[in-house]
């Protein structure tokens, strides 16, 4: 996941905005925490350009009721961000989607057909696949259980405009808050070497430092721990260094092409050469820290940066500067669905998570679930795909298409 989940907050100005073409917003759009408005302008990006329904490959098969159940998540949570859309717009549009609930996967389409205009992203996009894993660990350190997975420092905050020094770093995400100075964390590499030992950090332990820095790209993970029960970890914050993944270093060093280093293939590669392993971890600076997780159940999903937990097959971790949280993305690639085994993916997702390594307007991450099965799915989607947003029509100046 080379992760780092914030829970982000949109400002009043959404970039999604000035990348429509073919459209002039009439109204504040609503996704969870997004909002803008945007003058009527000939020379607007082609970034992303109105399209039809009928035109997208694959919607007519999706299973929309699936999709409307992910979107009514933000609806049901009064923590939602209504997204500089009135109170009752924002009510109004929620109850629309109720009203299709529980219904067949055809009221649930006709929901977003008359409720929604899509705005398919130009050229082609990139899909991953990322996942919880679930492996043995321990509260306490043992002779097995060596490698720690670490909470929060204190002083740890995002670095801003409002709280950085002069000459701060512009790489530099997080800092450590220490005698009302913001200061430079130590970076995986110091953290390694003990940079971090001493402060009583240890959440729990883990016997393979490879598990561990796995769990650390993904962002959580269920622990089977060793007095027989279950610990949720989730991502808690990071030291702000930036995130770089160590297989693409292996492709750039002539180690071998990117196919060869899905997910499977770069665990092979470390535990095939445990003499390099720590120094190719070191090159990824970027270093995460957990929380206990304890107010989702056990059959839900890891919590996503939106603050819901993730839907296998329906979240979309996305780049949140290009794409805002709650928004409904129908996403189509060329690799088998794989709880649909019969045809290529082509779903309507929701938009409820991040990543570091998540770059781009049509850049997205598929959640697969939990375990080593969605852990096997997951490392090998690494697919070109196409992206369409949908756009509430209380955003859209388009009387064609009903508003009410």
């Amino acid at each position: 996941m080379g992760r780092g989940r914030p829970i982000k907050r949109w400002p009043p100005a959404f970039p999604l905005a000035a990348s429509l073409k073919g459209a002039v917003l009439a109204a504040p759009l609503f996704f969870s925490g997004a909002a803008f408005a945007m003058q009527q302008d000939p020379h607007l990006p082609d970034t992303l350009e109105q399209t039809a329904f009928a035109d997208l490959k694959g919607w007519a098969e999706d299973d929309h009721a699936a999709a409307l159940a992910g979107f009514l998540r933000f609806c049901r949570n009064p923590a939602s961000d209504k997204g500089g859309m009135s109170a009752d717009d924002f009510r109004h549009l929620c109850q629309l989607a109720e009203d299709s609930a529980g219904g067949s996967s055809t009221d649930a389409r006709r929901f977003f057909e008359t409720r929604f205009t899509p705005f398919k992203f130009a050229g082609n996009g990139f899909v991953t696949g990322y996942f919880e894993p679930e492996v043995a660990a321990s509260r306490q350190r043992t002779g097995t259980y060596r490698v720690p997975l670490l909470k929060k420092p204190e002083g740890l905050e995002p670095a801003a405009a409002t709280n950085r020094p002069a000459n701060w770093p512009a790489e530099l995400s997080h800092g450590r808050r220490i005698g009302g100075t913001l200061k430079e964390m130590p970076d995986r590499g110091a953290i390694m070497d003990g940079a971090l030992d001493g402060e009583g950090l240890e959440l729990a332990y883990l016997a393979d430092p490879v598990d561990a820095f796995f769990i650390h790209v993904q962002g959580s993970a269920r622990l089977r721990l060793s007095d027989g029960s279950v610990m949720r970890v989730g991502y808690a914050g990071k030291t702000g260094h930036p995130y770089t993944g160590i297989g693409r270093l292996l492709v750039e060093r002539g180690e071998g092409s990117p196919e060869d280093f899905t997910m499977a293939g770069l665990r092979k590669w470390l535990k095939d050469h445990p003499d390099r392993r720590d120094a190719l971890l070191r090159q990824n600076r970027s270093f995460i820290f957990f929380r206990e997780v304890t107010e989702t159940a056990p059959d839900e999903g890891p919590v996503g940066a939106a603050g819901l937990p993730l839907v296998a097959g329906r979240s979309l971790a996305v780049d949140a500067d290009h794409i805002p949280y709650g928004a409904m993305v129908f996403v189509s690639a060329g690799f088998s669905d794989w709880q649909h085994g019969n045809k290529t993916f082509a779903r309507l997702m929701v938009a409820d998570d991040t990543g570091s390594a998540i770059k781009g307007p049509a850049r997205g991450d598929i959640f697969a679930g939990s375990g080593e099965k969605a852990g096997a799915i997951a490392g090998e989607i690494r697919h070109s795909a196409e992206f369409t947003v949908l756009v509430p029509n209380v955003a859209v100046g388009n009387p064609a298409v009903p508003t009410d």
